[in-house]
């Protein structure tokens, strides 16, 4: 989240410059990620006030405004603004000014009539996207005094991440008590009481008391309908991100960020009373404030009124009470959600809202009572209205405190460093209630903002991160060192993965969770694993490949004009069968581009089966066993028909390689087709152990033959049988040629092939390789119906 240096400082003054601050933040374990200027640099922007207005001559839609920016000097300027008056205080950019993007401002003359300035808007100033006015100032605002120094723009936009188990620290006041206990101070979030001016009040009633055990309402009556909100909330709320939008909504969203704890604010006469919450029942109708209408789930919790449900709890009002421009009365809402009765929610419904984010992390059920008079205040200073009294409805027992023993020796243990009694002591009251020293260390009383502290280790964590990770001495570990398995049946993955980047690939890493569309696309009818409470909805399946994941990151690299892609993934993928979850090792891989990089001596080719062939081939010889695996024509949904090979390694299927589907280049908006290979690296990469063969001392023979056989006949079948057929005597066997064309019949093809011969106890006679040589081709006439192509 975002917050301000300045705005921090009026929880905890003197906190230091910005860098400092943001330093000290990340080491107390609330990651800063970016400091940010609140408005870029200008000069010579002072405030001014109009004094008089008249239309030019000799344009309808211009302005010539006389200006003062110390009460006695008159500037003339040519405004085109439709908001300037007399009266209204402005930013007024004097002659020799310079704005945002080196903007300089002279002595001009528009439309005949000379302008000594200029009057800006806020998106001309940078702090702001309005451009269809000028910018109006508060009318206290002192005239010739700097604008920078009278919008507090010389501030700093610190983003703060906070981990997911920090939710009291989603707010400006929560990070900074989380500051102030690091220099052992403890803050309280003051909001002073608003005394009741009616007696009017909105009933609620607790049906979930176990997921909302703290509801805190008030009526507000008599709001003016034409007030805006004063610029300093707006600026504040810009600032961090969020756009104003009314007085009303600004507040509530205001105290959020301010507090922590996430208000709603209703259209009090658009409410039949009383207010219930409980869960909703299966298909109950919502119209939410984005206009979507949802069926709600018996799992939901709502906010109701007497004729249904008025707000999802915790996550979004709903469009039939929303604050409309004529809204008079105002029924201000802040409660306690329990997390348990949030979570996954939002997500499932695809409404990521700061309120649900605040509670699914948790929010300090202390809170809304502080937060409802707070926004009062507010409220009645900026719209006026009359505060009724507040409705509370709070269930037995919903903030009982909880109580953590913290052991000296264990603390002692973890830390490896002893740390004095009282330095401990203070670094625990700077967090919590009540700290009593019992015989083996301490006990704290849990505030009830903290809900990331349960047991002594998360203690023991706050103690080490409030005094500083950096104090902790460095100590060399002692502990016996055990040797892992070492196996020589099997390839490691870093050896695969090293073969391949030697050939040009680079190792991707990708999520296991893979969008559903994608996957559905790519295997329609193998089942996945969906997640129960996804991340998001590209994120809600397991994969049961990792192309998805490769296809996604290869698609980027393309779109980013990279000529040659080759990328590989290690990983599991996870398979349903009959219900039951298998995790399977894989090695997966994508090919797309030129053969080649890019040179002069080289053609630009694109690649292709073989090239991919090749790079498959090199991590299987590493098994020892290349020769064990078989390439067949097979068809898979997201391959290309007649460029699928299925991988076998004996009688077992190891993996995929093939042409990503036409169709499927198309939806995925590749330009030409990538190739893709998966190996079951169980299966696929057991390696065998090496055994110790001599080498021959005698001569090998080579024979060449050019058989003609059927289309369908691949070398691993002819390499298969010439082996069968040698007695032994074949070192090797290599495919030198193929040809098609004239002299040999339609669907058949000339297939030469060399035998190199060799025997380990004698030297081989042309007696030896003729018989070798008639029994290959025996076999080959029997089996495939090869002949001996005689041209």
């Amino acid at each position: 989240m975002k917050i301000t240096h300045h705005w921090l400082e009026e929880f905890s003054p003197n906190v230091g410059a910005s860098a400092e601050l943001a330093a000290q933040l990340t080491v107390a374990g609330l990651e800063v990620e970016s400091l940010a200027p609140a408005a870029p640099p200008f000069t010579g922007v002072v405030v001014g006030e109009v004094l008089a207005c008249a239309r030019h001559p000799n344009a309808e839609r211009l302005s010539v405004c006389e200006v003062t920016t110390d009460g006695a000097d008159r500037l003339q300027i040519v405004c085109g603004a439709p908001n300037v008056r007399a009266g209204l205080k402005v930013a007024v950019a004097k002659v020799g000014a310079r704005l945002p993007g080196e903007v300089a401002i002279k002595r001009a003359k528009l439309r005949g009539v000379e302008s000594q300035g200029m009057l800006c808007s806020a998106r001309e100033l940078g702090i702001g996207s309005e451009h269809d006015g000028i910018l109006e100032l508060p009318p206290e605002f002192e005239i010739g005094r700097d604008v920078r120094a009278a919008l507090d723009l010389d501030d700093t936009v610190i983003e703060v991440n906070a981990t997911p188990n920090r939710g009291d620290c989603m707010s400006v006041f929560g990070i900074a008590r989380d500051h102030a206990a690091t220099r052992r101070r403890r803050l309280h979030y003051a909001a002073k009481p608003v005394p009741p001016e009616h007696a009017h009040a909105i009933p609620v009633e607790l049906a979930a008391p176990e997921a909302c055990p703290v509801f805190v309402g008030r009526l507000i009556q008599g709001i003016r309908v034409d007030a805006r909100t004063p610029l300093w909330l707006r600026e504040r709320l810009r600032r961090v991100g969020i756009n104003p939008i009314s007085p009303i909504v600004d507040v509530t969203n205001y105290v959020m960020l301010d507090s922590g704890q996430p208000m709603h604010a209703y259209d009090a006469a658009r409410l039949a009373a009383p207010i219930t919450v409980r869960f909703a029942s299966a298909g109950e109708p919502l119209e939410l404030l984005n206009e979507a209408t949802l069926a709600l789930t018996d799992d939901c919790l709502v906010i109701a009124d007497r004729n249904g449900p008025i707000g999802l709890a915790g996550i979004m009002g709903g469009r039939g009470s929303a604050i409309a421009d004529g809204t008079t009365d105002v029924f201000l809402e802040a409660a306690h959600f329990t997390p348990q009765s949030i979570a996954g929610r939002a997500r499932r419904l695809g409404l990521l809202t700061d309120a649900a984010q605040r509670f699914e992390r948790g929010v300090d059920p202390e809170l809304p009572r502080r937060a409802i008079e707070r926004a009062t205040a507010l409220l009645l200073e900026i719209c006026g209205g009359r505060p009724g009294p507040l409705t509370e409805a709070r269930a037995a027992g919903a903030t009982a405190p909880a109580r953590v023993r913290l052991r000296r020796r264990r603390l002692e243990r973890l830390l490896g460093t002893s740390i004095p009694d009282e330095e401990v002591r203070e670094l625990l009251a700077a967090i919590g209630d009540r700290v009593e020293a019992i015989g083996e260390g301490w006990e704290i009383g849990v505030p009830s903002h903290r809900f990331d502290i349960a047991i002594e280790a998360d203690l023991i964590e706050e103690v080490a991160r409030l005094r500083g990770f950096d104090r902790i001495p460095e100590h060399p570990a002692v502990a016996p060192q055990l040797a892992g398995d070492a196996s020589e049946q099997r390839v490691s993955a870093e050896r695969a993965l090293g073969v391949l980047i030697d050939r040009g690939y680079h190792e991707a890493i990708t999520y296991s969770f893979v969008d559903p569309t994608i996957q559905r696309a790519l295997f329609p009818a193998r089942a996945a694993l969906a997640l129960a409470n996804p991340i998001s909805a590209e994120l809600a399946e397991m994969r049961v490949s990792l192309w998805p994941g490769l296809l996604q990151a290869g698609r980027e690299n393309a779109r980013r004009q990279q000529p040659r892609i080759r990328l590989v993934e290690t990983g599991r993928k996870f398979l349903l069968d009959a219900g039951a979850l298998q995790e399977v090792e894989t090695l997966g891989g994508l090919a797309s581009g030129t053969r080649w990089p890019e040179q002069w001596g080289i053609a630009r080719e694109p690649v292709d089966f073989y090239d991919v062939k090749a790079d498959v081939d090199a991590v299987f010889a590493l098994t020892g066993d290349v020769r064990a695996i078989r390439y067949e024509p097979a068809e898979l949904d997201c391959l290309h028909p007649g460029r699928t090979a299925r991988l076998w390694r004996g009688d077992r299927p190891v993996g995929w390689l093939g042409e990503l589907h036409p169709r499927l280049v198309k939806q995925f908006g590749w330009v030409s087709a990538p190739w893709l290979f998966e190996i079951e690296t169980e299966l696929g990469l057991t390696s065998n152990i090496s055994k110790y063969n001599a080498i021959s001392i005698y001569p090998r023979l080579r024979r060449d033959l050019a058989i003609v056989v059927d289309e369908s006949v691949s070398a691993a079948q002819l390499r298969d049988a010439v082996a069968a057929s040698a007695a032994g005597l074949l070192a090797d066997f290599v495919v030198f040629d193929v040809y098609r064309g004239p002299g040999i019949d339609s669907g058949r093809k000339s297939v030469a092939l060399g035998l190199i011969l060799q025997d380990s106890s004698r030297t081989l006679t042309d007696v030896d390789a003729d018989a070798v040589v008639t029994a290959v081709v025996a076999r080959l006439r029997d089996v495939f119906s090869a002949t001996i192509r005689d041209q």
